[in-house]
């Protein structure tokens, strides 16, 4: 485990950034999401692709803090806002191992996972209507998502905001191949 240079261990971690660089708009180059976390005080910062994904290292009491520094100097630079959600290697692990839909022998192509600023109640979970995305399925763990998508992500009715609109969170999804490349950037530093 790496250590700050205040002498507490650091761990690392993954931010999901959600609605950047989706059809031209909300621009954010990684290169300056990369400077905005080193500014800020995270280290061993590196980013996967340009949708938003951030793995970075920091001691445990700069990681709960992570989402608004970054979602406020994201505002001061680029002038919009971005809802950043948080995870450690550990918890991207127990995701990684625990999905529900590989146990049931379904191709990893069609899967994604939700990941939750904040775990929802039992009732927002029932408020989620079964037959609102017909042949979609999902299972709901903790702050977490997975999600079956069998005629593609575009074509489904559990978009961001509709999870939102239900369980009171913020949400972001991933694809599962992406999922297990952030977690394999997390694990190797």
């Amino acid at each position: 485990m790496a250590t700050r240079a205040s002498g507490k261990p650091a761990s690392r971690h993954v931010a999901l950034l959600r609605g950047i660089n989706v059809g031209g708009t909300r621009s954010l180059p990684m290169k300056a999401l990369a400077e905005l976390c080193t500014a800020a005080g995270y280290g061993d910062v590196q980013t996967y692709i340009q949708s938003g994904n951030v793995v970075f290292s920091a001691p445990k009491p700069l990681v709960a803090k992570f989402p608004a520094v970054l979602g406020a100097a994201i505002l001061k630079r680029f002038k919009f806002e971005v809802p950043v959600v948080v995870r450690s290697a550990e918890e991207l692990a127990r995701v990684a191992e625990n999905n529900p839909f590989l146990r049931k022998g379904i191709d990893p192509d069609w899967l994604h996972v939700a990941f939750l600023a904040d775990a929802p109640t039992r009732e927002q979970v029932a408020s989620l209507d079964p037959a609102r995305s017909p042949g979609d399925q999902w299972v709901v763990a903790e702050r977490d998502i997975y999600l079956h998508f069998p005629k593609g992500a575009g074509q489904s009715k559990l978009t961001n905001q509709y999870l939102e609109s239900r369980l009171k969170t913020v949400s972001t999804l991933r694809n599962w191949r992406t999922v297990l490349r952030l977690l394999e950037m997390a694990r190797a530093a």
